[in-house]
């Protein structure tokens, strides 16, 4: 015999299910970031006001995704590399209109659709740095952090012969001025971040029109990212 619940156990039914709903999370797409700028990011205001518009207008970063889908394509140990070079120097809050150029390295162990799926990823975070994307490369990348630990500072980025960062943590020497702090924040949204030391900063692809070294400044960021999949 087919039983109608009253209205007290129907809601009741209700909130349970409604409650089961909102405790299964949303798919996130998670992993772990490095970025580095041709321009001090962790500095005092004498420097960086002295660097403004003369330096800092290129980046390169990246991306390694430790599990999550992305339009349904599973992305979980590849890496996406990224670099831009704009008019201005990037994240100048007086420059706020700064259109970049970029170019995209997807990691050569993805199929055709990851890759795809990789661009799409990173295009979807860089959001107007990654407008306008000029040349899509492939190349073998390997991205560590040591002991996955972004707080120690020590990790290394390489995109084939394209693309190169390390890092190591800060120290005494770099607190120049001694009121250094974070003058720039990274450029993609993180959920944590640490500036870094950047002991290499390369990028050696000609799709941008230039290419460029700028090594041992306070220029990098180590990061971790968790954003709902699409």
């Amino acid at each position: 015999m087919l039983k109608v619940l009253g209205s007290g156990a129907a809601v009741l039914v209700a909130a349970v299910v409604s409650y089961a709903a909102e405790a299964v999370p949303s798919a996130t797409v998670n992993g772990t970031y490095i970025e580095a700028r041709t321009t001090d990011v962790y500095t005092g205001p004498c420097f960086a006001n002295g660097e403004a518009e003369l330096t800092g207008k290129e980046a390169v970063f990246g991306w390694k995704i430790s599990t999550g889908r992305w339009h349904g394509v599973d992305l979980g140990g590849l890496s996406v590399v990224g670099a831009i070079r704009g008019p201005h120097t990037l994240g100048n809050q007086y420059e706020p209109v700064n259109p970049t150029s970029a170019v995209v390295i997807v990691d050569s162990r993805a199929d055709s659709e990851q890759r795809l799926a990789l661009v799409s990823f990173a295009r979807h975070m860089g959001g107007a740095w990654l407008k306008d994307v000029v040349k899509v490369d492939t190349a073998p990348i390997e991205f560590s952090i040591d002991n996955d630990n972004i707080h120690g500072g020590a990790a290394k980025l390489t995109a084939g012969s394209l693309a190169k960062i390390e890092t190591r943590a800060m120290n005494g020497t770099d607190h120049i001025c001694g009121n250094e702090d974070v003058w720039y924040p990274p450029l993609m949204p993180l959920e944590h971040s640490m500036p870094a030391y950047a002991l290499e900063n390369q990028f050696e692809d000609s799709g941008l029109g230039e290419t460029w070294s700028n090594p041992l400044k306070r220029s990098a960021f180590l990061g971790m990212f968790r954003i709902a999949a699409e």
